[in-house]
């Protein structure tokens, strides 16, 4: 019988955690950028709604103290102007920091009976049913959809991309922790100015500060792309072709009852009746939104929705009505199986839509913590080789440096060109044609333009040159939003509309943190250059 010694065991234990070190290091670095990506724009998405109002200068302030019943009316008899004969009207009612406008959208109108689309969607004035105009802008929304649609990608490409990037994130999450054995003995220890030693300080603290909230968001987004990531489950049961994936779609999202239309025309019940009794069912102000599905059918269905401000959980409660009489016929939960309301759980848990101020704020800066988290690892893996080549060769090889540009544009250029979308929104004309997307483009025009002058500066020229330009770049909006609107911040702060306020000293901090960043580059840079002047000064003096 061969017997195994302390020695054999942690021998083992020494090969496995290399080995976990191997897989994590190359798990974190192959989509590493796309990762920071995700991470940075991601973080923005938890104030998408201000910074929506933000980049809409011309609206009003939030309109949800309206009643629920006149509201449903006046946005009705809009919809009946803009799309007569749809397959759905939908009415958004304004309720909270989520959707503090009211609005509708459709879809299926006919051009013949008068619609003013075949689908679309308005922003519009609760009270009076007026669209409220403010510049064409995608806002806050495009920058948090960014963090899972790539932007330019088609989702049959973007869907694999964030899914593969995500299960990448979990396991570099996963074998970081098993490497790290005294990871929070570590948590406590930072060494500044010791090179590598200090970068992985810095990742070890970024990481273990927030690490539930890391391993939550990372495994959600793999339950949120589930249906891209896994589709032979729903092929296996529906089939391949578009229609069963739609069969698919609607038997686990759509509520109870719902209807083919079947061409007969009937006139619509009001909905006063079905407003308040959901009011009295939920409380008052608590619909957030009327699906009316097939208007004037006989076979007409009108879905309420229930806000979702007060639950963890993405799904919320149905209340689904008959179009034609008004009769209640299903109050159900959106969770019509005990998977379905993990999935909305877990998909709540990663939106933070019901998060008040104070928890908002912490999963922004835990957002702001997974972002610095990849910043790190991935600094950490070039400067820990350009070590190892110094000693070895005193050459770098090109793979090294084309990594130390790509992480220069990277850490330092995203953040200037989210800077630059900021810009261009108060800078574009609003006449411009297609002025949304070229706020988009914009931001990616800037960010290659960062990578290409990371490209052709030397390292620390361009982490000191970039840095200065995010500086710039953020201080300097609360004064281009001073000149090009009367919403600047002594205006916020006195009528106490801490939503534009908000904005304004948030980009004043990122400027003053980058502004510090750069400092410090500039210190270290000139350290360094008096360490060599000293050292080559010995070295003539001994010769």
């Amino acid at each position: 019988m061969t017997r195994i010694t302390d020695s054999d065991t942690t021998t083992r234990n020494s090969s496995f955690r290399q080995a976990m070190a191997w897989l994590h290091t190359w798990a974190g670095l192959t989509l590493g950028w796309v990762l920071f990506f995700i991470f940075l724009t991601g973080t923005t998405g938890y104030f998408d709604s201000e910074i929506d109002r933000w980049m809409q200068p011309e609206l009003p302030t939030a309109q949800t103290d309206t009643n629920a019943a006149e509201t449903a009316v006046t946005l009705l008899q809009r919809l009946k102007q803009e799309a007569p004969e749809a397959e759905q009207w939908l009415l958004h009612m304004p309720v909270d920091r989520n959707q503090p406008y009211a609005g509708i959208s459709w879809r299926g109108a006919s051009l013949d009976a008068g619609a003013s689309a075949v689908s679309g969607n308005l922003q519009l004035n609760a009270k009076t049913g007026e669209t409220l105009k403010g510049r064409e802008t995608h806002g806050g929304q495009q920058l948090y959809q960014m963090h899972w649609r790539l932007h330019y990608l088609s989702r049959s490409y973007s869907d694999w991309i964030i899914s593969f990037a995500t299960l990448f994130m979990l396991v570099s999450l996963i074998t970081g922790i098993i490497i790290h054995k005294k990871i929070f003995r570590e948590f406590f220890t930072f060494r500044p100015g010791k090179g590598q030693r200090s970068w992985l300080d810095a990742h070890s603290v970024l990481s273990v500060v927030a690490l539930p909230f890391h391993l939550m968001i990372t495994y959600s987004g793999l339950v949120f792309m589930g249906f891209s990531f896994m589709p032979l489950i729903i092929a296996a049961h529906y089939g391949t072709d578009s229609d069963a994936r739609r069969q698919f779609f609607a038997d686990v999202f759509d509520p109870p009852g719902m209807t083919q239309a079947v061409g007969e025309q009937a006139p619509m019940a009001p909905l006063n009746g079905m407003v308040a009794e959901a009011s009295s069912y939920w409380g008052a102000d608590r619909i957030r939104s009327i699906d009316i599905r097939h208007p004037g059918d006989r076979n007409a269905r009108i879905i309420v929705s229930e806000n979702i401000d007060q639950s963890v959980s993405s799904g919320g409660q149905w209340m689904v009505f008959d179009g034609t009489n008004g009769k209640l016929l299903h109050t159900a939960s959106s969770a019509t199986s005990p998977a379905k309301g993990a999935r909305d759980l877990l998909l709540g848990l990663h939106e933070g839509l019901f998060a008040k101020p104070l928890l908002r704020w912490l999963y922004f800066f835990s957002g702001l913590l997974g972002t610095g988290m990849v910043a790190t690892g991935l600094i950490l893996w070039a400067v820990k080789r350009r070590q190892l080549a110094e000693r070895r060769t005193g050459v770098a090889h090109p793979s090294l440096v084309l990594v130390e540009k790509l992480n220069i544009g990277t850490v330092a250029g995203l953040p200037i060109a989210i800077a630059a979308y900021f810009w261009a929104n108060r800078l574009l004309p609003t006449g411009l044609a297609n002025r949304a997307d070229w706020e988009a483009h914009c931001l990616f025009l800037v960010w290659l333009a960062m990578l290409v002058y990371a490209s052709l500066r030397s390292t620390h020229r361009a982490w000191l040159e970039l840095c200065t330009t995010a500086a710039l770049a953020f201080g300097l909006l609360p004064l281009i939003n001073a000149l090009t609107t009367n919403r600047h911040l002594g205006h916020s702060l006195s009528a106490g509309d801490w939503v534009f306020a908000g904005f304004d000293l948030i980009m004043l901090t990122l400027g003053t943190v980058f502004g510090c960043t750069t400092w410090y580059i500039l210190q270290k840079q000139k350290a360094a250059a008096r360490t060599c002047k000293a050292t080559h000064a010995a070295i003539r003096e001994a010769l």
